[in-house]
């Protein structure tokens, strides 16, 4: 695990006031976990505790000076992790390995090399810690002039330095195996301790460069998978600890979104697995369940909102989300009950509406069309205004392909609609509910239906523009696409239609 800057402005926000209420009179009782630092050069009052908590850091408590250079911290109960020790200052910090076992723990270093100068005097675990992290800087130190010497010789543009270059790299990998060496050694050494497990789950899988495969095996291919298989081999998903370390988060975050195929189906089900094996840990499956919804709800890729849906359903509106109460998870199932409707592959809710004139009616699903694109817009919108123009340019160019425009107003007052399609010349369909219609709702369900006149909630339209592609069969197959998107999306997912074909 490599040491790295930190910076945590964040990390300290309101931090002063919570310091002068950290200060307690002295326990009559010795507290279970006990925790000293020497940092020799120091002369500071105290020093800042902080954790890992997923990929963030937060600030966990504060050590006085009991003494020059001498902090100390005690405390009843500490999940285990790794803490960081920071310098008031924030410049500087140094790293602990708590497992929740050892309850003494001691170190002593120099702010001048926090890591290098580090002795540990109690703690088996930080021992095993600081030998490693010291023989990766030894590795370091021996490694960085040859680096330096290779990027010398890659800057010159005289001369042919290939060869001097290939004998640089040469070194360069023989100390990164000396390294891969050594961690395997360290990690099976010390198989058991936290610290052999934290850097195990760290271990990147090693992939054959020439593996021995059937004939006419695509061997990219192969190894991509081979890859995906192994990179959570090693991880512990039972285990809480990790969740305060730098290693889990990013492994879990690497092989969601960089492993897995980007696509609702491969996505929930891969999110399935790895709740699955976290399952017997409530922290661990509060962390996993919590970290998929949170991503895919807030995604900008098109489509992600089934993964919401599926976490919703799966997780939260049966009750097995012990962390959220009755109100969050409400708010939750509430808002997978909005979405399911809307996802990609459903069929479009229909809209009965007349147009402006308000004398001819038009039903959205009996318009014939290979494509139609169904248009939320404003006449009060100021982005309505510049892109619904765009609309209808692209409507010109696309009609005798196949494609017609159903566009809804959402102003329930129609003047501003009449005059903004007649400036505009909008030729494409524009319908709206008017206020005769909807204070009147009851007299015209012979005509339209009560989603129609409900389309505001059903379409989540809570912004204008707001843009649905639709197929001959009505069926959503693109949303919330800008209006200038529009032409490279028909003429691409026509393509595949043809494909698949085929």
């Amino acid at each position: 695990m490599k040491l790295r800057h930190l910076s945590l402005t964040v990390l300290f926000l309101c931090l002063f006031s919570t310091i002068t209420s950290a200060k307690k009179e002295k326990a009559t009782a010795e507290k279970k976990y006990q925790f000293d630092f020497t940092i020799s050069d120091s002369k500071d009052s105290l020093v800042f505790l902080a954790n890992y908590y997923g990929s963030k850091q937060y600030y966990y408590d504060t050590a006085f000076a009991v003494a020059d250079g001498k902090f100390h911290f005690e405390t009843d109960s500490m999940g285990g992790g790794i803490y960081m020790v920071v310098m008031p200052d924030k410049s500087q910090y140094f790293e602990m390995v708590v497992d929740g076992k050892e309850t003494k723990v001691t170190l002593e270093t120099t702010r001048k090399d926090m890591v290098g100068d580090m002795k540990v005097i109690d703690s088996e675990e930080n021992k095993l810690f600081y030998e490693f992290q010291q023989e990766m800087n030894r590795k370091g130190k021996e490694a960085g002039p040859i680096q330096a010497t290779v990027k010398t010789l890659k800057a010159d543009s005289v001369n042919d330095r290939t060869k001097e270059i290939e004998a640089e790299q040469e070194k360069l990998q023989a100390i990164n195996k000396q390294v891969n060496a050594y961690k395997k050694k360290f990690i099976a050494e010390h198989e058991g301790t936290f610290t052999s497990k934290l850097f195990k789950t760290s271990n990147e899988p090693e992939i054959p460069e020439n593996p021995e495969l059937p004939e006419g095996t695509n061997v990219d291919l192969w190894k991509f998978n081979e890859y995906k298989r192994q990179y959570l081999e090693n991880v512990d998903f039972t285990d809480a600890r990790l969740l305060r370390s730098p290693v889990f988060a990013k492994k879990l975050e690497y092989y969601m979104t960089k492993l897995v195929v980007q696509i609702p189906d491969s996505i929930t089900a891969a999110a399935d697995e790895l709740i699955e094996r976290a399952r017997p840990n409530r922290e661990m499956f509060k962390y996993v369940v919590h970290w998929n919804t949170n991503h895919y709800e807030r995604s900008k890729i098109m489509g992600m909102d089934a993964v919401f849906v599926h976490m919703a359903d799966n997780y939260y509106c049966n009750g097995l989300a012990h962390w959220v109460d009755s109100a969050g998870q409400a708010k939750i199932c509430e808002r997978a009950d909005v979405l399911r409707p809307l996802l990609l592959g459903t069929i479009a809710s229909n809209i009965i509406l007349p147009d402006s004139s308000g004398k001819k009616w038009y039903d959205l699903h009996k318009i014939p069309a290979e494509y139609t694109i169904l248009y939320f817009w404003s006449p009060t919108c100021g982005h309505c205004k510049k892109v619904t123009p765009k609309l209808e340019k692209f409507y010109q160019e696309y009609k005798d392909k196949g494609v017609e425009v159903y566009g809804v107003c959402t102003e329930l007052e129609t003047d501003g609609m009449k005059t903004f399609v007649k400036t505009n010349n909008l030729s494409f369909i524009n319908v709206s509910d008017t206020p005769e219609i909807n204070k009147n709702a009851y007299d015209y369900l012979d005509r339209t239906t009560v989603n129609s006149l409900n389309f505001r909630t059903i379409y989540d339209i809570f912004s204008t523009p707001q843009v649905y592609v639709l197929d001959k069969d009505k069926k959503i197959v693109a949303k919330k696409l800008g209006v200038e998107q529009l032409g490279d999306f028909i003429d691409n997912y026509s393509k595949e239609v043809k494909e698949e074909k085929k």
